[in-house]
């Protein structure tokens, strides 16, 4: 179990009740204080130790290339309200797109964030897994949400702009990834919540792009969400996976898409609060091709 216990535990996992921090996990709702497992140094991280992705989904296929996932969180799991229904599909598109589609409701307000913890390595899996240092990425926000030395938000939304951090044109990830920056010292590299580039809320929209010019491989991400965590892997530590493939440090790259972290103990942040009478819905897409 002791995969389980270390940032393992989240590779390429559906995450609840909420993706990312949660500052002490403590936060107010409709006047009441709930307090969560803290399982992140002094924080509460990606739904707690038994959130989503310690739990088994019901499913059904309902064509060859499409998945529904269907969860009940109990009120009270994990120290959250409310009972919530959870539908997640998974679809793979002729457009070679992997596509994630978020529904849910509740019978009493309560929070949720839901994102998919993907880890990619488009140079393939080896042993070792190449390093994510030449994947040239692109990144549409031009503010980010910088954070303290436990990785909780500070409130501010800053510029990218001047800042290791504006990849809004292309930059290979390895390039600035080591600089004396606070930013990159307190997340011992890329772990980030960028703020994108929004038409409106809640539309469909470019969030990043990733290219591995070794083998041409390259992906897109477009999501309705405001945010997307950029983690460059900067904890792993060698570990197995399948195919005997190991994971060292910096092996590969997360675009989760997802409202900002510490979101319900930040009023200005867009609000992560569902209530009984509305419906959560994300769609986060995942496109793969090769560069010309």
């Amino acid at each position: 179990d002791n995969v389980i216990n270390s940032h393992e535990q989240f590779l390429s996992t559906l995450i609840g009740r909420y993706g990312n921090r949660i500052e002490k996990g403590k936060f107010v709702l409709e006047g009441k204080e709930y307090s969560l497992a803290i399982n992140n140094g002094p924080n509460a991280l990606h739904g707690g130790p038994t959130g989503f992705h310690r739990q088994v989904w019901a499913a059904s296929q309902s064509s060859e290339n499409e998945l529904h996932l269907y969860y009940t969180a109990k009120d009270g799991e994990e120290g959250f309200p409310g009972n919530v229904e959870i539908q997640v599909t998974y679809t793979l598109t002729d457009d070679n797109e992997f596509k994630i589609t978020y529904q849910a409701t509740t019978d009493k307000a309560t929070i949720i964030n839901l994102t998919h913890h993907a880890f990619f390595s488009l140079s393939g899996l080896a042993n070792p897994t190449a390093t994510i240092d030449n994947n040239l990425l692109t990144i549409n926000a031009d503010f980010y949400t910088p954070i303290d030395e436990v990785s909780i938000p500070t409130g501010e939304i800053l510029k990218v702009e001047g800042t290791p951090m504006d990849f809004r044109t292309p930059h290979t990830v390895g390039s600035r990834i080591d600089d004396n920056f606070e930013q990159l010292v307190f997340g011992a590299g890329y772990d980030h919540c960028y703020v994108l580039n929004k038409p409106e809320a809640g539309v469909l929209s470019f969030a990043a792009k990733c290219i591995e010019p070794v083998s041409g491989r390259n992906m897109e991400v477009y999501t309705t969400e405001p945010g997307v965590q950029l983690y460059s892997s900067n904890w792993h530590n060698g570990f197995t996976g399948a195919h005997g493939a190991t994971f060292p440090r910096r092996s590969a790259l997360c675009f989760e898409a997802q409202h900002f972290p510490d979101t319900p103990n930040k009023a200005h942040f867009p609000s992560c609060v569902l209530h009984p009478c509305e419906k959560y819905e994300q769609t986060t897409i995942y496109k793969f091709g090769v560069e010309k």
